[in-house]
């Protein structure tokens, strides 16, 4: 059961114009004579889900999962839910398809490996009254914590379900520059089949491009790398001699992104993996909030190279990439997408929209002069020199105003934003984030690899107590260089870590 008082059940098991009836097995029977028949007399395939609750014992899970294998059974979807008022157990719901001789075998099974069972059979002539609503796609379903809160990942392969893929993909609209170029289309189906089928853990397939590919990336690097010297912010140009070595970013070369995912590990703990087009934006953000971020493998069509309607490898890997490997940038990426989770639909636009007109189309003063560090800047040869050549279209960020802003993808920004550091940007993130309205906070645990979310006194004591032992690392360090160097500014950490409190405490006083 869910901390709303929604059964796992009723969220889950649905009908299709007709009625479901629920059939309880608990408390398990110890019998275990019965054994599997092998005379299985062929019967329609019914759409049956399970939920039981796992013994507290080592590889209970495994074994359980072994009856659905050796009985050939199709499984639909499972996961898995701690056991209401217990979180040392599991409940573990099973969406399947099978006949029901095979349901009964399988049953007999279950009773030896688990504590209790519940099962959902679908009984077409039923005159029971109970309904249950059509499933919903995840992202769009109701968190199990709080009622309205909208589903997000909690653990970063969850994010192999938050895949809504709202644009192109393998499907090219009729304007596109590749949609009459049947083997460009049937490349492109290649590359969703790959994105499709890609799991969180795997390597990522590398690509053996084409000499038409490679072609086009390198005539958008040749380009690209002249106004880079020259626009491009300082942090953008630092990392980029560690993406030549290590990642192959070359003129003749296209980069795999199993090299980049690699060496981003390495440098800021960001990730990467593949998508097949436009995900939307709740599933997008919530990948940067594990750090992780969906990157395209296919190229734009080489029959005009310096113009795409949609995000290409040239866009993600050479306007993207070397900031990921920036510590302060990943940072403010991450709080982008931590912000967004569990947030209101009309809370995530707005954050996209500040995605948008930041990672994608920013700017910053570095020594008096405008430098970008937008991807969407740092890929596109014509929208770099005019965005630059408007100075009365860039403002000074201010997420109020931005956010209301119109992002345009197929033509010129009507204007860009640009701050002094990506650290004002993050200042400027924090405190519009607040504003947003859900009952908790989140954490992303990078030893987990998951979020956490605050959600009562107990798990703010706890998260508390453990940054508490960092605090007295940072404490230690400090007297001792603090002894030995004139140059340290206490002052300064002092004021850094007082106006987090501060901030804490105006939004508390304000409730």
């Amino acid at each position: 059961m869910s901390g709303s008082g929604k059964g796992l059940l009723g969220l889950w098991l649905y009908r299709s114009g007709e009625d479901w009836t629920l059939k309880e097995e608990c408390p398990i029977p110890t019998d275990t004579s019965t054994e599997l028949s092998e005379d299985i007399t062929p019967q329609t395939p019914e759409h049956i889900s399970l939920i039981f609750t796992l013994k507290n014992q080592v590889g209970g899970l495994v074994r359980a999962l072994q009856a659905f294998q050796d009985l050939g059974i199709n499984v639909l979807h499972i996961e898995s839910r701690p056991t209401d008022g217990n979180n040392m157990q599991s409940d573990i719901l099973v969406d399947v398809e099978c006949e029901p001789k095979r349901m009964e075998q399988l049953s007999s099974l279950l009773r030896r490996e688990v504590q209790s069972l519940t099962i959902g059979s679908y009984a077409p002539n039923s005159q029971s009254q109970n309904t249950f609503t059509p499933p919903t796609l995840l992202s769009a379903a109701a968190s199990f914590d709080f009622d309205e809160m909208p589903w997000f990942p909690r653990k970063i392969n969850d994010i192999d379900r938050a895949q809504n893929v709202l644009m192109y993909g393998s499907a090219l609209d009729a304007d596109h520059p590749g949609f009459k170029d049947p083997i460009y289309r049937q490349r492109r189906e290649q590359f969703a089949k790959i994105a499709n089928n890609y799991r969180h853990g795997q390597p990522i397939p590398k690509i053996q491009y084409t000499a038409e590919e490679t072609k086009t990336w390198g005539n958008v690097f040749r380009e690209l790398q002249k106004l880079y010297v020259i626009h491009a912010c300082k942090e953008y140009l630092e990392n980029w001699p560690q993406l030549v070595k290590y990642c192959g970013y070359r003129e003749d070369n296209i980069p795999q992104l199993q090299d980049i995912n690699v060496f981003l590990k390495r440098k800021t703990g960001f990730q990467i993996r593949p998508v097949a087009g436009y995900l939307s934006p709740r599933d997008f953000l919530s990948g940067l909030a594990f750090r992780v971020f969906h990157c395209t493998q296919y190229i734009r069509h080489s029959s005009d190279p310096f113009y795409t309607p949609e995000p290409d490898c040239c866009h993600e890997l050479l306007g993207h990439m070397p900031l990921f490997a920036n510590p302060s940038f990943a940072q403010f990426s991450q709080e982008l997408g931590l912000a967004s989770l569990g947030a209101s639909d009309e809370d995530v636009d707005k954050l996209a929209t500040l995605y948008f007109f930041t990672v994608e189309f920013g700017m910053c003063k570095q020594d008096g002069e405008m430098k970008v560090y937008g991807a969407g800047l740092l890929s596109s040869v014509a929208e770099l020199r005019h965005a630059l050549s408007e100075p009365d279209k860039i403002k000074r960020f201010d997420p109020e105003l931005t956010c209301k802003q119109t992002c345009i993808i197929t033509d010129y920004q009507e204007g860009y934003w640009y701050t002094d550091s990506f650290d004002e940007a993050k200042e400027k993130m924090r405190k519009f984030a607040e504003q947003i309205q859900r009952p908790f906070g989140v954490r992303y645990n990078p030893y987990t690899q998951s979020v956490e979310v605050l959600s009562n006194a107990q798990k703010i004591t706890a998260l508390v107590s453990e940054l508490r032992g960092d605090l007295c690392i940072v404490n230690n360090a400090l007297k001792k260089i603090g002894a030995r160097d004139n140059n340290l500014d206490v002052e300064k950490i002092a004021k850094l870590l007082h106006t987090g409190f501060t901030h804490s405490e105006t939004g508390t006083a304000g409730k």
